[in-house]
C-alpha cells in the first residue's frame, strides 16, 4: 500500500520560507517521477514542480521558478519542496504526487500521477 505523508506546511509572512517533505511508504522515490502540486481555495490543482525517475530532470512551474527547489533523498526515501520567497498568492494546499508505472519522465499533469498524499497547508500572510 502507497502512502505519501505531507510535511512542513504553517503560517509564514511573505519574503520567508519553507520546506515541505513528502514521506513515501510503500513506493520507492527513486523508482518514481514525483510532483508537487497545490489548490487554493475555489481554485483547481495546479503544477508546481516535479522531478524524474531518474532525478536529473525537474522542471517548475513559471510562477515558482527561481523561488521554489524540487529535490529528494534517496536514503530517506523522501521528497522535498524548498520554497523562498513566498507570496500571498502561495497560499493553498500542497500536495505530494507519485507515479511509478513508465511513460511519464516529468509529470506536470494531475492525471500523470497515480498516489497522492492528504495535503499540507501553505498560508502566506502579507
Amino acid at each position: 500500500q502507497v502512502q505519501l505523508v505531507e510535511s512542513g506546511g504553517g503560517l509564514v509572512q511573505a519574503g520567508g520560507s519553507l520546506r515541505l517533505s513528502c514521506a513515501a511508504s510503500g513506493l520507492t522515490v527513486s523508482s518514481s517521477a514525483m510532483g508537487w502540486f497545490r489548490q487554493a481555495p475555489g481554485k483547481e490543482r495546479e503544477f508546481v514542480a516535479a522531478i524524474s525517475r531518474s532525478g536529473g530532470l525537474t522542471s517548475h512551474a513559471d510562477s515558482v521558478k527561481g523561488r521554489y527547489t524540487i529535490s529528494r533523498d534517496n536514503a530517506k526515501n523522501t521528497v522535498y519542496l524548498q520554497m523562498n520567497s513566498l507570496k500571498p498568492e502561495d497560499t493553498a494546499v500542497y500536495y505530494c504526487a507519485g507515479r511509478t508505472k513508465f511513460g511519464v519522465v516529468v509529470g506536470t499533469r494531475t492525471n500523470e500521477y497515480d498516489f497522492w498524499g492528504q495535503g499540507t497547508q501553505v498560508t502566506v500572510s502579507s
